[in-house]
């Protein structure tokens, strides 16, 4: 587990942000938010004040201790990595439970002050941004948050498409899920949001388009939303795409794989983070080296997909 609670010892008296600060290399900001998470502890009571004097003796810290497998990076240098991140596995730890994470990995290999500098769904697989270092991690989020990094997908999605199209539909966070179980929606309140999209290949057998997805806007679940607006969605999306039931299944953790594989047609959510490009001193443009193309054998065969028979 990659969180463990640790002991230390106090030696004098101190503010409990400053004992965190040295003990861990932190910056003020880091060691104030281990503290308001409750990841202090004193007498195994957590304290909520970072301004809190401990007192000489033992405190017990929780602290993320990464534990990875040796994956490699697809690219790095001295400033970031790039690594192809499988489906199903979460970049950050959602709970101090997670078993594992690409945090493992990007910290196993560049210490505490790396870190994932974008969001990718757990489902989705392909390209993940990682800095090395505090500097490249204000540098590449700003890059991102600015839209001066440019991302690339591809998705396998429901039915035939054949020319290029772009989708300019607002999205908006959704508020109420007693009728769907989308995060977000196609809304006129809501943000703008542009992608734009390319065919690439039909698959006839699958009834199942390979399409190149380029999102010009960083909306949540842009990609998913905007081809389920038009009535392509992504297969084996368990969320957008199916019907209530079942997206309501996967959430609770009851949805089997043989439901999950005909009720949302694949085994797993067919998107793929493609390429980066960027310019950080130089210009990069990276590339995906798996091939989603053959993916096409997680795809449900159309005479199987059960899509809202619930």
């Amino acid at each position: 587990m990659p969180f463990i609670k640790e002991k230390f010892h106090v030696k004098q008296t101190i503010p409990a942000f400053l004992f965190i600060m040295r003990q861990f290399n932190y910056t003020q900001g880091e060691a104030q938010r281990v503290i308001c998470k409750g990841r202090l502890l004193v007498n195994g009571e957590s304290i909520y004040n970072p301004g809190t004097k401990l007192e000489p003796g033992e405190v017990e810290i929780v602290h993320f201790q990464p534990q990875g497998t040796g994956v490699r990076p697809l690219f790095q240098n001295r400033d970031f990595m790039v690594f192809e991140k499988p489906s199903g596995i979460l970049v950050h730890p959602n709970t101090m439970a997670t078993p594992y994470s690409m945090l493992d990995e990007i910290r196993s290999l560049c210490g505490d002050k790396a870190n994932a500098t974008h969001r990718i769904d757990m489902e989705t697989s392909g390209l993940l941004l990682a800095s090395k270092h505090k500097r490249a991690e204000h540098f590449l989020k700003s890059a991102f948050e600015t839209k001066k990094i440019r991302k690339s997908y591809l998705a396998w999605v429901d039915g035939a498409l054949t020319e290029p199209f772009s989708v300019n539909a607002p999205i908006k966070v959704n508020q109420d899920y007693s009728l769907t179980k989308h995060k977000v929606m196609i809304d006129t309140e809501g943000k703008a949001s542009h992608t734009d999209f390319t065919p690439l290949l039909y698959n006839q057998e699958l009834d199942a388009t390979l399409v190149a997805c380029y999102p010009l806007t960083g909306r949540t679940h842009q990609i998913r939303i905007h081809l389920f607006h038009v009535k392509h969605p992504i297969l084996g999306d368990p969320i957008y795409g199916t019907d209530f039931a079942t997206a309501n299944a996967y959430l609770d953790g009851t949805l089997s794989t043989q439901e999950r594989f005909e009720y949302t047609g694949a085994s797993r959510l067919m998107l793929h983070a493609q390429t980066l490009d960027f310019t950080y001193g130089a210009h990069y443009f990276i590339e995906s080296k798996a091939d989603f193309k053959a993916m096409v054998t997680e795809i449900c065969q159309r005479d199987r997909r059960k899509f809202n028979e619930r």
